[in-house]
């Protein structure tokens, strides 16, 4: 399921965890910290910016 998500949006966000930026995975619909191993979800258009929302990335 593909999210779309404001590209400026994304220019502005930095994971809360790391204070990194972030990039975004289309195709998951995730915003991706590679310094923090968290991929962040996007529901409806939304980032949504909590770690304890976020999926931890395999290594």
């Amino acid at each position: 399921m593909t999210t779309e998500v404001d590209p400026k949006l994304i220019e502005i966000l930095v994971c809360p965890l790391k204070k990194c930026p972030l990039h975004y995975d289309k195709e998951a619909g995730e915003l991706i910290s590679d310094q923090a191993g968290l991929a962040y979800p996007i529901r409806g258009g939304i980032p949504i910016m909590l770690v304890d929302e976020a999926r931890q990335l395999d290594v």
